[in-house]
């Protein structure tokens, strides 16, 4: 009896949870509503689903079943809609200018259908593609609607104030940077809302976007990230103190800071990153009406867990943060973030109280002092950022108690001393090390055996030691390794390769490696740099991985040949190429077909000869040419036509012979830099280089060309604006260093400064003519250099009007008239040179033109500091006293040095006028002789 109590008893346990299991799960047995089917195959049909998502949406099968489709568990009602993306964290894969785009989204539009859903409570499409369709006004219409997400969905356009009809919405994301409302009234009736997410959402016309969710009692969650708000409105009455996370970063309010976000008890996630915030943080708030700077306390925010302060222009002691947030306890907060702000002072011990910190951000402030022990105590802390500030000191071996750290960057700082492996014992987890711009040495032993699987280490500028460090062959994961300035002086090891093969970036720059490379082994889309060592012997094959490769600046030595030429049938991925500054000889081989993903080549500096190759016409992605001080001869290939992505042609210190091309202005329209100096071209100048409005470098000195300056010249419109931001563009990294010559020397500058430079210079040719008044408009040159040519006439008097222009240089020409008194308005320049031609007058007075050596004004007939000749009250050099000393008259001692020098060249000529039928020695000859003509000249205008 017993027994059949107890089957019993197991059989109707076993019946309860089969029922519970049916119960709890909708999708099992459960008849579908036809109509909702046919609701939902309609909603199928419109939709655009390349990765055949659903499948499963097909016959006469429960709908229930279906892929997404959640039903109620005893109507069989579809409730609930579950089609975001499935990878939306991996939306964009970038690699080198091809872009690959997942295909599991789905897209096409929405069908009215959904309407047939009265039940449906969920519906979630964020991280699809709609392709810049409008949110359908209907599903305003969802009234059950309590969840509904279309956040970065590619929908576009005003959102549609309908959506406020869903009275029973809970949560409602609209991120999309595309999206845009003209106010926010339409969400004053979602008086059940707890998340509102509109991030990234165009809200800079709504007024109202603080006021309507202040209003909404339940509100738990606020984020409207990257809005483009720029003013925060009053608050005189704070009403969702419900809010546990608001998130209002990346707008630009570049205001104090308001106090009623210190008003927020609840409040367990604060991120205003990149707000452009004022004010400074004490442990004691003071009252301050004064709203020129603002004392913030986070006294009152007792239960934040995560606290994003960083891209502010906040100020104040760091400790006093730290303090602060203390008052409550320090247990709670799990995550800082303070970096690119303005705080300073040192960080205080009790740093180390706050045991729950996972992640602490104080990078790019001016904290100094030393890195307190105490941070050892962070048991739980997985990523510590401290770069870019001003700490001193050693780094603390306390750091290796940090047992659960995976990410950890000190660089930037100015620690000092010896890092052992003592502070790594612990350190495990450790997956990312930045340590550079210190002055650290790493003392490890031989046979050190770190406790860790780094993914990625920076040691720029530490004091490794002469040998190449043996550990490194441990790292099995590793991505990125950067050692350059680090001492070494060896040969690459034989193990290296197992570990290149797995880099994806490798710099091993500015350190004194040498011996030979055979081969170089990296990974996928490998970006290397092995530039400013000792390496000798050929160039080395390249594995087809391989996307940047520099080695610039070594001893390379040999034929480009094998490099370009063998292997043709592999594919080549390069797309950035530096062998400048080598000793590599020959051509450049006729095989650049294959090379078809290069943007940069750069091989300035070798001993290489011959013509540049036709294939170069093949590189229509090439923004970068780099082939200055090369003994290259003959005429550019008319193929480079074909290179229209051309940004920077430095072909400088060259042969190349032939007249200016005229195709260079019609087919490079987006040059910026055009660099052709000390060559042998010949003829005018061409009118087509005008059409080159993006260009701000034209350097064209020591050619042989004539004509006059093209008055077309002021549609150089990139030369007549103002130097603007710093910050560099998608195009700007497309551009190599560039050697300029300003303010009489030559100089290489970086993509950084190049941005900001504006030059121009058609010195040491035999261009004649006045300067063309129009020249004047390209305000923004910053240098300008027409030295050593025959050109005339007055200086244009609205010169002043290039108000940039800090080097100057009209020498050795045949200018009249007075200086133009606007010069004394170019207030930036420190190089100036006039002399040698045939001013008169007044120097005009200016602190500027005055502090000038008088070297810069000789050769001319001019007056007043910084000359010793003084002016008469006209401005007119008074007549000197004769000479009684002196036999014969000036005018018959220019005459007498000018036909000396005339004599001097025609009896040069029938002397060497053979050997001038040689075409390389005519080049040089001519070359020479016109310089030795303009210098003559000087000479000569000097003695009248």
């Amino acid at each position: 009896m017993r027994a059949v109590l107890l089957l019993f008893r197991f059989l109707s346990t076993m019946v309860a949870i089969t029922i519970s299991i049916g119960l709890c799960n909708g999708n099992l047995g459960v008849p579908c509503k036809e109509s909702e089917r046919q609701a939902l195959l309609l909603f199928q049909k419109d939709l655009k689903d390349p990765s055949n998502r659903l499948s499963s949406w097909v016959g006469e099968g429960v709908c229930c079943n279906w892929t997404g489709v959640v039903c109620d568990d005893l109507t069989g009602h579809v409730r609930e809609l579950h089609l975001k993306k499935p990878d939306s964290q991996q939306d964009l894969h970038l690699s080198y200018g091809d872009f690959y785009v997942t295909s599991t989204w789905l897209g096409g539009k929405i069908n009215p259908s959904l309407l047939s859903l009265k039940y449906l409570n969920y519906l979630d499409l964020s991280y699809n593609n709609f392709q810049g369709t409008q949110i359908p006004c209907f599903l305003g219409s969802l009234k059950s609607l309590r969840y509904l997400n279309l956040s970065e969905a590619s929908f576009e356009g005003i959102i549609p104030p309908q959506l406020g009809n869903l009275s029973n919405l809970q949560y409602l994301g609209l991120r999309g940077y595309k999206l845009k409302v003209e106010n926010l009234q339409w969400v004053s009736g979602l008086s059940h809302l707890k998340k509102l997410d509109m991030s990234r959402a165009n809200l800079s016309k709504a007024s109202d976007w603080l006021q309507v969710p202040n209003m909404l009692p339940s509100l738990v969650e606020l984020h409207m990230a990257g809005c483009q708000l720029d003013h925060i409105p009053p608050l005189p009455l704070i009403n969702f103190t419900s809010l546990a996370i608001l998130d209002l970063s990346e707008n630009t309010f570049d205001s104090l800071m308001p106090r009623w976000v210190f008003s927020l008890r609840n409040l367990v996630s604060l991120s205003l990153k990149g707000c452009g915030f004022q004010g400074s943080f004490s442990s004691h708030p003071q009252n301050n009406s004064s709203l020129k700077e603002l004392d913030l306390s986070l006294h009152n925010l007792c239960e934040l867990m995560d606290l994003d302060l960083s891209f502010n222009n906040f100020n104040g002691n760091v400790s006093e943060i730290f303090n602060s947030l203390s008052v409550c306890g320090p247990d709670k907060l799990k995550s800082l973030s303070l970096g690119s702000n303005n705080f300073s002072g040192h960080l205080a011990e009790h740093v180390g109280n706050f045991k729950n910190l996972s992640h602490l951000d104080l990078s790019a402030n001016s904290i100094s002092g030393p890195i307190p022990v105490s941070l050892g105590n962070l048991s739980v802390l997985i990523e510590l950022l401290i770069y870019d500030n001003q700490f001193n000191g050693t780094l603390p071996e306390s750091i290796s108690q940090l047992k659960m750290l995976t990410v950890l960057d000190i660089s930037y700082n100015s620690l000092e001393g010896v890092v052992s492996e003592v502070h790594f014992t612990y350190l495990t987890k450790l997956k990312d090390f930045v340590g550079k711009g210190n002055s650290l040495a790493l003392n490890t032993s031989r046979g050190w055996l770190p406790p860790f699987q780094l993914n990625r280490l920076w040691l720029d500028y530490w004091h490794l030691g002469h040998k190449f460090p043996m550990w490194l062959q441990t790292q099995k994961q590793l991505k990125l390794l950067s050692l350059p300035n680090t001492g070494i002086s060896d040969t690459i090891p034989a193990w290296f390769p197992n570990i290149s093969s797995q880099l994806v970036a490798l710099n091993l720059s500015h350190n004194q490696l040498h011996g030979e490379i055979k081969n170089i082994v990296a990974g996928f889309q490998s970006a290397i740099d092995l530039s400013s060592n000792q390496f000798n012997g050929s160039l080395p094959f390249v594995s087809p991985s391989v996307s940047a490769l520099d080695l610039s600046n070594s001893s390379f030595s040999g034929s480009l040949f094998h490099f370009f030429c063998d292997r043709m049938d592999e594919p080549k991925n390069l797309s950035s190429l530096r062998l400048g500054d080598n000793l590599l000889t020959g051509d450049i081989p006729n095989c650049l077909m294959n090379w078809k993903r290069l943007v940069m080549l750069n091989l300035k500096s070798n001993n290489l000869s011959g013509n540049i190759p036709s294939s170069i016409g093949y590189l229509k992605r090439l923004s970068s040419l780099q082939l200055h001080n090369n003994q290259l001869s003959g005429e550019l290939p008319l193929s480079m036509q074909n290179c229209t992505d051309l940004l920077v042609v430095d072909l400088g210190e060259n042969m190349f012979v032939g007249s200016p091309l005229t195709w260079i202005g019609k087919s490079l329209s987006i040059l910026k830099v055009l660099n052709i100096r000390s060559n042998n071209l010949q003829g005018d100048i061409p009118h087509e280089l005008c059409y080159l409005k993006s260009l701000q470098i034209l350097d064209l000195a020591q050619n042989n060309l004539s004509g006059t300056i093209p008055r077309c010249f002021h549609n150089f419109s990139a030369m007549a604006t103002f130097p603007n931001s710093s910050i560099l563009t998608f195009a700007d990294y497309l551009m190599d260093n560039v050697i300029l010559f300003t303010k009489g020397r030559g100089a290489e500058y970086g993509r950084k400064l190049l941005k900001l430079v504006k030059s121009m210079d058609l010195s040491d040719n035999m261009i004649y003519g006045e300067i063309p008044e129009e020249l004047t408009s390209l305000v923004g040159l910053q240098s300008l250099n027409l030295s050593k040519n025959l050109l005339a006439g007055r200086i244009p008097s609205n010169i002043g009007d290039m108000k940039w222009l800090e080097s100057m240089d009209f020498s050795m020409n045949q200018f009249s008239g007075e200086i133009p008194p606007s010069t004394a308005s170019l207030t930036f320049l420190s190089h100036l040179n006039l002399s040698y031609n045939n001013l008169t007058g007044q120097i005009p007075k200016s602190t500027q033109l005055q502090s000038f050596d008088e070297s810069c004004f000789i050769g001319n007939e001019l007056c007043g500091a910084p000359l010793d000749k003084n002016c008469s009250a006209n401005g007119v050099i008074p007549p000197p006293a004769v000479e009684q000393h002196r036999g014969y008259h000036l005018l018959e001692d220019g005459w007498f040095y000018l036909s000396l020098g005339l004599g001097f060249m025609f009896g040069f000529w029938g002397v060497l006028g053979s050997f001038m039928l040689n075409m390389p020695w005519s080049i040089a000859f001519s070359r020479f002789l016109n310089s030795m003509v303009v210098k003559l000249y000087g000479v000569i205008v000097d003695y009248i």
